[in-house]
């Protein structure tokens, strides 16, 4: 793989941003990646499906051969999302069309053995990817989840979690909207039979379900561990770096013909003054060689010192034969000698300068007249500290005095109170009460004048109980419909919606409404809301006065 051509910023990331990077690949082609998925899955799906249902059973093993193919659905999002980031794009069915002629030998055990891998996707693209043999397949492994290993398993529970939440949501979405008690009796039926015997069309509703679940998940998941591969190859490989040198060499390359341009150019003009700085060097030196030799001519000149015959080696010895050389390289041995020389260190006390000690004792008293000072604002500080604790303390001992004294001066308008409150009992909650609604077990033919008295009598459920009773004999009688015993008020009204006449529809909607106020939220209607009521369903159902 050449990195020089990727089209991502590559540097040293944790693992949440190598996660986050994985996943805006995916989502930056996800035309490329989902499509792929579903064109490997969806074939899998339906053959899996199609032959359970046949069969009659075995939705289930269905079920579990899409679970286990999950690899190869990865692998071709693998694909997609490797050739974008190389910037080769590819469509999804050009990456399913490449399958089979793309790196097989690293992948066989992932749909065997290694299926239960928790981090497989980092070690995918490692199988897949770098197109190395087995040997070292395995170093190349341990190597990149050495780092990598606790965030990739972190991310295949992360998505089973997700997944798991997409299913359960839309199982539960059904029945969150519409809630069990206001389904009709076919669909109630229903749902006993599913509980019960679950039929075909719930078995492969579920498969569906989770096979969606599977396919919004799977491409952020095999995004995710792709990125976590490429953050580890960037911090073991320093890809960062290397992207940058060949940046770099790019940008010499284009600019070498102006270099080479500007070097020519300036070469002459620079080796001028080099020339002219050795002609002037040359020039120095045979100067300095001049001085040198008239220096030279001019100690020729001058007469040496005369030496002292007794110092000579023939006033010394005579005329006797002397080897003078041995005898200089005697006196010279001897000159060498450290006894002959011996040297030695003397250390002497000389007295101190007078100014020296102006200068010590004038430090030393300004040294003691700061930590006199300093001593001293010490102290003040430190007496203004007591001073104002004691004022502190004093006023305190003050404010409860006072507050002493105010409670003891109020003590006759407060203490009453108190101790009343201190016996004083809560009252006991009233008993609730329910009066039991009796109602005749034949309707009586002029309803309206019954209920009119029992609302007199103070009776107010039990009128509005025998007007939604004797409303329901109506519904009954013009719709032909037979109710079960202890039917709801959901059921009758349903059974309400038959009758032709809309006024009959909406009155009967009324008188169930207001029963239910007073029967489950004891919230009773006014006298003349009653009336009116009743009135109008006297009318409307032509009962007798």
């Amino acid at each position: 793989m050449r990195i020089d051509q990727l089209n991502v910023v590559l540097r040293a990331r944790s693992s949440w941003e190598a996660m986050e990077l994985g996943t805006a690949l995916a989502r930056r082609q996800w035309r490329a990646a989902w499509g792929a998925w579903l064109l490997a899955s969806a074939p899998v799906f339906l053959l899996a499906n199609a032959l359970a249902w046949w069969l009659g059973a075995g939705f289930g093993w269905a079920w579990l051969l899409l679970w286990w193919c999950k690899p190869a659905f990865e692998r071709v999002v693998l694909y997609v999302l490797s050739r974008g980031v190389f910037g080769e794009p590819v469509t999804a069915w050009q990456a399913l069309r490449a399958q089979p002629g793309w790196q097989v030998a690293g992948f066989w055990g992932y749909l065997g053995w290694r299926r239960f891998s928790a981090v497989r996707n980092v070690c995918l693209p490692v199988n897949l990817l770098e197109g190395t043999d087995a040997a070292h397949r395995g170093q190349r492994r341990r190597a990149v989840l050495s780092a990598a290993a606790g965030p990739s398993m972190l991310l295949t529970v992360l998505c089973m979690g997700f997944e798991a939440v997409l299913v359960i949501g839309a199982l539960t979405a059904v029945f969150m909207f519409v809630p069990v008690e206001l389904l009709s009796d076919s669909w109630r039926a229903a749902w006993e039979l599913v509980r019960q015997d679950t039929p075909a069309w719930a078995k492969f509703g579920m498969n569906l379900l989770l096979w969606l679940a599977a396919s919004v998940m799977g491409p952020f998941h095999v995004g995710a561990g792709f990125g976590l591969y490429l953050n580890r190859r960037t911090q073991m490989e320093a890809w960062d770096v290397e992207i940058s040198f060949r940046r770099l060499r790019e940008r010499l390359q284009q600019a070498m013909p102006l270099l080479l341009l500007v070097v020519l150019f300036a070469l002459p003009v620079a080796t001028v003054p080099v020339h002219a700085q050795q002609a002037h060097a040359h020039d120095d030196a045979g100067a300095a060689d001049e001085e040198r030799a008239e220096e030279a001519s001019d100690d020729d000149e001058e007469e040496p010192p005369a030496i002292d015959p007794a110092d000579t080696p023939a006033g010394i010895f005579g005329d006797v034969p002397v080897d003078t050389a041995g005898f200089r390289q005697a006196v010279q041995r001897a000159y060498e000698d450290p006894l002959q020389r011996p040297t030695r260190s003397i250390s002497e006390w000389e007295p101190r300068k007078k100014d020296d000690d102006e200068e010590a004792k004038r430090k030393e008293r300004e040294r003691l007249k700061r930590e006199a000072d300093e001593q001293s604002a010490k102290q003040m500080s430190g007496g203004a500290a007591k001073i104002a604790a004691m004022v502190a303390e004093w006023g305190l001992w003050l404010l409860l005095g006072i507050v002493v004294v105010a409670l003891l001066l109020t003590a006759r308008r407060w203490l009453p109170w108190l101790s009343g409150s201190a016996r004083r009992k809560a009252p006991a909650a009233p008993a609730v009460s329910e009066d039991s609604i009796v109602l005749p077990e034949v309707v009586p033919p002029d309803v309206a004048t019954r209920a009119r008295a029992l609302w007199a009598r103070g009776m107010p459920r039990q009128a509005l109980a025998l007007l939604y009773r004797a409303s329901v004999g109506t519904v009954v009688e013009r719709t032909g419909v037979a109710l079960p015993p202890g039917a709801t008020e959901a059921q009758v009204l349903r059974a309400s919606r038959r009758m032709p006449d809309a006024r009959d529809r909406d009155l009967f909607a009324a008188i169930v409404r207001m029963w239910q106020y007073a029967a489950y939220g004891n919230r009773l209607p006014d006298h003349a809301d009653f009336e009116t009521l009743a009135d109008a369903l006297q009318a409307q159902y032509r009962w007798p006065a």
